[in-house]
Protein backbone atom coordinates (compact mmCIF):
# COMPACT_ATOMS: atom_id res chain seq x y z
CA UNK A 1 0.00 0.00 0.00
CA UNK A 2 3.17 2.40 -0.80
CA UNK A 3 0.29 4.68 -2.42
CA UNK A 4 -1.19 5.66 0.16
CA UNK A 5 1.54 7.84 1.14
CA UNK A 6 2.79 9.34 -1.94
CA UNK A 7 1.02 12.39 -1.51
CA UNK A 8 3.53 13.05 0.77
CA UNK A 9 6.32 12.18 -1.15
CA UNK A 10 8.88 15.10 -2.67
CA UNK A 11 8.66 16.55 -5.75
CA UNK A 12 10.24 14.14 -8.96
CA UNK A 13 9.61 16.79 -11.36
CA UNK A 14 6.92 19.42 -12.52
CA UNK A 15 5.04 19.32 -15.69
CA UNK A 16 1.90 21.18 -17.41
CA UNK A 17 -1.23 19.86 -18.70
CA UNK A 18 -1.50 20.62 -22.42
CA UNK A 19 -5.22 19.31 -22.57
CA UNK A 20 -8.03 17.67 -21.02
CA UNK A 21 -9.36 16.01 -23.66
CA UNK A 22 -9.75 12.40 -23.45
CA UNK A 23 -12.01 9.44 -25.23
CA UNK A 24 -13.08 7.38 -22.69
CA UNK A 25 -12.56 9.48 -19.31
CA UNK A 26 -13.64 12.69 -17.94
CA UNK A 27 -10.77 14.24 -16.68
CA UNK A 28 -11.43 17.87 -17.71
CA UNK A 29 -12.82 18.26 -14.13
CA UNK A 30 -9.54 17.41 -12.47
CA UNK A 31 -7.03 18.90 -14.99
CA UNK A 32 -6.85 22.80 -16.55
CA UNK A 33 -4.85 23.27 -19.53
CA UNK A 34 -1.51 25.55 -18.83
CA UNK A 35 -1.33 25.09 -15.12
CA UNK A 36 1.68 23.15 -13.79
CA UNK A 37 1.25 20.07 -11.70
CA UNK A 38 3.91 18.39 -9.23
CA UNK A 39 4.64 14.84 -9.96
CA UNK A 40 4.96 12.49 -6.97
CA UNK A 41 5.07 9.30 -8.80
CA UNK A 42 6.09 7.79 -12.63
CA UNK A 43 5.80 5.11 -14.25
CA UNK A 44 6.11 3.99 -18.39
CA UNK A 45 2.67 5.29 -19.03
CA UNK A 46 1.18 8.15 -15.97
CA UNK A 47 2.31 10.53 -14.07
CA UNK A 48 0.85 10.56 -10.01
CA UNK A 49 0.17 14.01 -9.38
CA UNK A 50 -2.05 16.35 -7.04
CA UNK A 51 -4.95 16.76 -9.35
CA UNK A 52 -7.69 19.78 -9.33
CA UNK A 53 -9.03 18.11 -6.06
CA UNK A 54 -5.89 18.58 -3.87
CA UNK A 55 -6.05 14.11 -4.25
CA UNK A 56 -3.57 12.17 -5.58
CA UNK A 57 -4.82 10.81 -9.43
CA UNK A 58 -2.73 8.80 -12.05
CA UNK A 59 -3.34 10.58 -15.75
CA UNK A 60 -1.74 9.42 -19.11
CA UNK A 61 1.57 11.31 -19.93
CA UNK A 62 -0.16 12.39 -23.26
CA UNK A 63 -1.84 15.15 -21.21
CA UNK A 64 0.99 17.10 -20.40
CA UNK A 65 4.82 18.13 -21.23
CA UNK A 66 7.80 18.58 -19.28
CA UNK A 67 8.81 21.62 -18.00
Amino acid sequence: MIHTNWENNTTIKQIECVHADADKFVVDTMLTPGKVYDVKNETEEFYFIIDNSNRIAGFKKDYFKEI
